[in-house]
């Protein structure tokens, strides 16, 4: 079972930066996908994709984050990041590390949440 635990969610201003941290059981350099969700606050809304890293370090990101937030590893420090950088208030969400296997298997982590307001 793998464990993760999110840090560094919080107010900004909007052209402001925050950077996620996402603390895992395992070592960060596991032979897994490696990426962070996010979860807007409207009701029924689906948790999106906003930042992956292959086990190759292959990153993706979606038209929206893109140019903007960069997902990185620090092996010494055994922490995933997401740095994110000209917030608007559309990134306002729940942001959720996630680990994934080549099985399909996720894991996820409690949640840190990103508010970007004036």
């Amino acid at each position: 079972q793998v464990q993760l635990v999110e840090s560094g969610g919080g107010l900004a201003q909007p052209g402001g930066s925050l950077r996620l941290s996402c603390a895992p059981s395992i070592s960060i350099s596991s032979h897994l996908f490696m990426g962070w969700y996010r979860q807007a606050p409207a009701t029924g809304s689906q948790r999106e994709l906003v930042a992956e890293i292959t086990p190759s370090n292959i990153t993706t990101y979606p038209d929206s984050v893109k140019g903007r937030f960069t997902i990185s590893r620090d092996v010494a420090k055994n922490l995933l990041y997401l740095q994110m950088n000209n917030l608007k208030s559309d990134d306002t969400a729940v942001y959720y590390c996630n680990f994934r296997g080549w099985d399909g298997r996720h894991w996820w982590g409690q949640g840190t949440q990103v508010t970007v307001s004036s």
